[in-house]
């Protein structure tokens, strides 16, 4: 802890303890234990900081209280929001036909990511198979308390030694919601290049997790599976789950062919889902999340309403006839692809050329109100620098599981910010003196 004046012996805020502590709370030791407790895991956590050496952060990031039950209300009514019939006709009337088969299962991994602001959490964007689930609950068991002074910010392990459980729970419950009672014996983690994937180490904790209830499971390329006989085969052995990584949200390219008519002949499991893409992760949906007057003609409850006009920033439609009034307040914009997914080809409207701005327009973008991230202060080689986080609700149901924050250097999340990567949040009490 550094030792300020301005949180020694004084009530303590998320906002100071991001300005003024330096502690380093990862005992890398016990993230070895956390990543590698399978013995077919030895050496993973050795090879992710070698080829992954920005993926987590040394210390911790802190909110409020207050911020933690906003973050939770935001994400509950949301959820609440997509149920109503007149949200759900709109957002599926521009998806692709798969996305109009609901097969039940709800989505699992779910991400709402959040900056917090002064009038509180601002909801920057959802995505369903949000990465980084069980890397972060590796992580938030890894950590230690530096100083007598942070031993209350370290509470007992009760709730994370229990989170494995819930997130094999989640899984277990989509295939329950589809299937009912029939035996659920095996599921497949699907991505393309699956190996390569910046995430890839997750997909060998998903596989652990699973064969330790009695479910086989594989990691598998897309190309891998194959649709025969009214089966989806991989490696020659039905298919009864997918947990779907892919980012081909319709699964529109061809090499996706099986995994689709699988999906259409309701012949596996598959989850996220299409549909729970097309009702939550499409960057349209933020227009509506966003306009309370529709959301009253929906249906909404006031109360709702009001919570998401307070923390869903005002999004709108890029077109050609807005295209000279977004122009010109690209300042107080931030620009996103409707299918977008990992900051890809996403801008600060302070940041745009005239090229980038043509490119835009001819693409299907929406216009999000910049909202600036927070600022975590941390010690890199003994140099203080100010990094930039936001903060990641990995949900199911509309049930916040674990809070986990990205911190970085530039303008969105890239995991190659020294010093940056994953951190724990650590909520601060209402009351708490240091």
């Amino acid at each position: 802890m550094n030792p300020s004046t301005s949180i020694v012996a004084t009530k303590a805020t998320a906002e100071a303890l991001n300005r003024d502590c330096f502690c380093r709370t990862l005992n890398t030791e016990r993230l070895r234990e956390q990543l590698e407790s399978d013995p077919s895991l030895n050496g993973m956590l050795a090879s992710i900081l070698q080829t992954r050496p920005n993926l987590f952060s040394s210390t911790v990031v802190f909110i409020s209280n207050q911020m933690q039950r906003q973050i939770s209300a935001t994400v509950a009514a949301i959820e609440r929001v997509t149920n109503l019939p007149g949200y759900q006709a709109q957002a599926l009337s521009r998806a692709d036909t798969v996305a109009q088969l609901d097969r039940g299962p709800l989505g699992v991994c779910m991400g709402y990511d959040f900056h917090i602001s002064t009038h509180g959490p601002q909801l920057i964007e959802i995505n369903t198979n949000a990465g980084g689930l069980l890397l972060n609950v590796a992580l938030a068991r890894a950590q230690e308390a530096c100083c007598n002074e942070m031993d209350w910010a370290f509470p007992s392990t009760a709730r994370r030694d229990t989170l494995k459980q819930t997130i094999f729970d989640m899984f277990a419950n989509e295939w329950q919601l589809q299937r009912g009672a029939a035996p659920w014996r095996s599921v497949v983690i699907v991505d393309d290049a699956p190996f390569e994937q910046y995430l890839a180490p997750e997909f060998e904790l998903f596989r652990q997790l699973f064969g330790q209830h009695g479910v086989q499971a594989s990691v598998a390329d897309s190309t891998e599976l194959v649709w025969q006989s009214g089966k989806l085969l991989h490696q020659g052995e039905p298919v009864d789950m997918v947990y779907n990584r892919l980012t081909d949200f319709y699964l529109l390219e061809p090499h996706h062919l099986a995994l689709r008519q699988a999906l259409e002949a309701n012949a596996v499991v598959v989850t996220p889902h299409p549909h729970n893409h097309a009702l939550l992760a499409d960057k349209r949906n933020l227009i509506a999340l966003s306009q309370s007057e529709l959301l009253l003609a929906w249906g909404a409850a006031a109360a709702d309403r009001q919570l998401l006009s307070k923390n869903v920033p005002t999004t709108r439609l890029v077109t050609d006839e807005r295209a000279a009034e977004l122009w010109a307040d690209r300042r107080h914009l931030f620009f996103k692809p409707v299918a977008g997914f990992g900051a890809k080809a996403a801008y600060r409207g302070d940041k745009l050329t005239k090229r980038v701005w043509s490119e835009i327009l001819e693409s299907d973008f929406v216009a999000q109100a910049l909202v600036p991230p927070s600022g975590r202060m941390i010690e890199v080689d003994g140099t203080q620098t100010d990094l930039k986080f936001d903060i990641r609700a990995y949900t199911y149901g509309g049930q916040v599981q674990l809070l986990a924050a990205r911190m970085y250097a530039g303008q969105t999340t890239n995991f190659r910010t020294q010093g940056g990567g994953f951190a724990p949040v650590i909520v601060v009490p209402d009351q708490v003196t240091i």
